[in-house]
């Protein structure tokens, strides 16, 4: 990796850090070259427009997402574990990331859904789409499996599954709830049993 490769990669954790803490709104060109120990002028160098910032931060917090959740889970048992270990990671990835604040990608979406169509808000749509499509392949494979019932409404079942994770967001960030995971991970198993094949045994109570 060359120096500025290096240099490119801190200004957008720095960015990171701020859009976790005050969204993508928080991010001024002249802050963040502060922030980076920059100057203005250097930062210029890297980005051609706050447009293009926001969506390369956008980039950087999906591959953050990914390397934090994702990433670790690669060996778990296909299915219903690996959904499990998922969520598990998924809740709360922010902070054992690094980041001082929460989700920077929920964060934008709050921000940006009555935005108007751009770049930025383009780049955040898909990367939504992606990610819930990739919770139904999971949630797909599980029925596939015989783990989850068959017929079972992956869409549906994802869906409800991000509004756990919504609700855990909320709880943490804005409320500093401590059963914060406790609750959402009780969320989650409720959400599985009421899915589960027959043939599947069910989970014991969490502790």
């Amino acid at each position: 990796m060359t120096k500025m490769e290096r240099t490119h990669r801190r200004i957008l954790w720095r960015g990171l850090e701020i859009v976790s803490e005050r969204g993508l709104g928080g991010v001024s060109l002249g802050g963040l070259a502060d922030r980076s120990g920059m100057s203005k002028s250097g930062l210029f160098a890297h980005f051609r427009s706050k447009e293009e910032l926001q969506v390369e931060l956008l980039g950087a917090a999906e591959a953050a997402l990914r390397r934090e959740v994702v990433d670790p889970i690669v060996d778990v048992p296909d299915g219903l574990p690996r959904l499990r270990a998922l969520v598990g990671r998924w809740l709360g990835w922010a902070a054992r990331s690094g980041l001082p604040g929460g989700c920077p990608l929920y964060a934008a979406a709050f921000e940006l859904d009555d935005a108007e169509e751009g770049p930025v808000r383009d780049f955040l749509m898909q990367s939504k789409g992606e990610w819930s499509r990739m919770l139904e392949g999971l949630v797909r494979e599980a029925v596939e499996l015989g783990q989850l019932e068959e017929g079972l409404d992956a869409v549906q079942f994802v869906w409800q599954l991000e509004g756990i994770y919504l609700s855990h967001h909320v709880s943490q960030r804005l409320m500093r709830d401590p059963e914060a995971d406790a609750r959402a991970l009780t969320a989650f198993d409720e959400l599985v049993v009421s899915s589960l094949s027959g043939q599947t045994t069910r989970p014991e109570p969490r502790p």
